[in-house]
């Protein structure tokens, strides 16, 4: 488990980008991460591992503060960050020189996850273009097994044979005692994925519910005369609202319709979802 209370990250310059994130990040889950480019998204990853320190507040993996980088809590905590860089070497070397740091590591599962991904094992990872870099990365992470495992922009650079995959395999990784905690822009490239959605903004957290609660408390669509809107906007397919769910229907989340009206309607969502 992965909590935090209070959590406000500023740097030296002033600019806080993390203001009072109190949150609780479950096992069983794959957990979006949504915000505005800016926001902390990426800080708040660095932070849970430890990469980072907090203005105030606190954070807590597995009952311990990350900062004091414990190898119980660092060979069940791995990060695949937006950008990185890898020694010139092959991702079999690179895997036989750091796999002890993870004991669940599986030699035999990451040559599967890099073959399904399309990935030679043996060619130095300098000659590899970008998107093959962070395939081999992936197959490297997936194969550490380990029960948390934190993505930052986990798309960008696959393209969309390799997209695809990765989605499948994501889905088979999770279970009860793992979690998946996915920070992107890209929501269509992983929407079918997440079954909790936490959204930041300036004030700090302006949702994190499961999507059956979402679509247990609100409809998406186009809206009839009787429905409670509370949200809408022009599309291509017409206007689109994010509407109260009274009843018993059952509509398809839309995580960029939802996104756009909490960022608008922040109040609103606070008192639908305190509701019991």
């Amino acid at each position: 488990m992965i909590t935090t209370k209070n959590l406000t990250f500023g740097y030296s310059s002033g600019h806080t980008v993390l203001n009072d994130i109190t949150l609780e990040l479950d096992e069983g889950h794959i957990h979006g991460l949504l915000g505005c480019n800016g926001i902390g998204k990426t800080t708040l990853l660095k932070i849970i591992c430890g990469i980072m320190r907090p203005k105030s507040g606190s954070v807590l993996v597995d009952g311990s503060n990350p900062h004091k980088r414990r190898p119980e809590t660092f060979e069940n905590l791995l990060i695949i960050p937006e950008e990185f860089d890898l020694p010139n070497v092959s991702l079999e070397y690179y895997a036989k020189v750091t796999s002890p740091f993870y004991p669940g590591f599986d030699m035999g599962q990451m040559r599967y996850y890099a073959e399904e991904l399309g990935v030679n094992t043996t060619d130095r990872l300098h000659s590899m273009s970008m998107g093959q870099r962070k395939k081999a990365y992936i197959a490297f992470a997936l194969a550490c097994n380990a029960r948390m495992l934190l993505l930052d922009e986990p798309t960008n650079g696959l393209d969309i044979p390799s997209k695809s995959v990765f989605r499948r395999l994501l889905a088979s990784y999770v279970n009860e005692s793992r979690m998946v905690v996915i920070s992107t822009h890209q929501v269509a490239d992983v929407e079918q994925l997440l079954d909790n959605i936490v959204i930041l903004d300036r004030k700090g957290v302006a949702l994190n519910a499961t999507t059956s609660e979402i679509t247990r408390r609100l409809k998406f669509g186009k809206a009839g005369a009787a429905d409670k809107v509370i949200y809408s906007e022009s599309t291509i397919a017409g206007v689109m609202s994010v509407m109260e769910n009274d009843g018993d229907d059952d509509t398809m989340l839309n995580i960029e319709l939802l996104f756009n009206a909490v960022a608008a309607e922040r109040d609103m969502f606070s008192l639908i979802f305190k509701r019991k």
